[in-house]
């Protein structure tokens, strides 16, 4: 996968070379000019046109990595539980941007479904579900374990787990941009996700403390960075949800 910015492929046929008339002191003569400026040139307006078609939504069933805006680090899980608290797995932030374990597919609440590539709501609940060990960012009022706010952990089987996974995604538009800073708030604690100042020692030596904070701060903006992101079909319509169908898509490889 490429990461850091988006793909476009565009085709075209061209024969190698071309024919042009060209006046000179002798007279008219045929003469062969390399194709590589009108490549060039040709390549440039797809470019253009390829920034047209770039989605700016993030989706349903988009795979993504989300980015602290404040502290410049990604939302992080791996199979190493806490030592404290719920003793469940633990979700941290880490600066790599390239760990595989940083990946969170975008899904439904619990009990719902959402169309594959149907842009996410401002306001809407959903789950964000660990790609690696297919566990749900969690919280609950057990207290975090080093700035003891609420802590926020990875819970569930197979994607399956409880309330405590719905977070609501808090931004300005109509729906979540992947340009915009957006916040997540979790419905049960009423508390924001949210990265502190905190750092923990060994096994997880360096890596920051993610929390859920009682009110909204720059410690809880978050970006969409790299991933996957659905792009709707042509038969998904922005103004009808149809949530109980899992349409055909494309993708927009990041």
């Amino acid at each position: 996968m490429y990461t850091g910015s988006h793909t476009c492929t565009c085709r075209f046929h061209s024969k190698s070379s071309i024919n042009v008339w060209r006046l000179s002191s002798r007279g008219f003569m045929w003469l062969k000019m390399d194709l590589s400026i009108v490549y060039v040139s040709f390549l440039v307006l797809l470019l253009h046109l390829c920034e047209a078609s770039y989605y700016q939504f993030v989706t349903c069933g988009s795979v993504l990595k989300l980015l602290n805006d404040a502290n410049g680090i990604r939302l992080h899980s791996h199979d190493v539980k806490y030592g404290s608290g719920s003793g469940q797995q633990s979700v941290t932030a880490v600066d790599s941007s390239d760990d595989h374990n940083s990946y969170w597919q975008v899904n439904a609440k619990m009990g719902k479904n959402c169309s594959r590539g149907s842009p996410i709501k401002c306001g809407q609940t959903i789950r964000l579900t660990h790609l690696s060990t297919n566990r749900n960012l969690h919280s609950h009022h057990f207290q975090s374990p080093l700035s003891h706010n609420m802590e926020v952990s990875a819970f569930g089987d197979n994607g399956e787990g409880d309330e405590g996974d719905h977070w609501a995604v808090t931004c300005n538009g109509q729906y979540w941009s992947r340009d915009e800073r957006v916040r997540f708030k979790h419905l049960v604690t009423e508390g924001y996700l949210h990265v502190t100042g905190d750092t923990f020692g060994r096994p997880i030596h360096g890596q920051r403390e993610v929390c859920t904070y009682h009110s909204p701060s720059e410690g809880s903006y978050w970006k969409a960075a790299e991933g996957i992101f659905v792009k709707p079909s042509e038969q998904t319509s922005w103004n009808k949800d149809k949530q109980d169908q899992d349409q055909d898509h494309d993708h927009d490889e990041l």
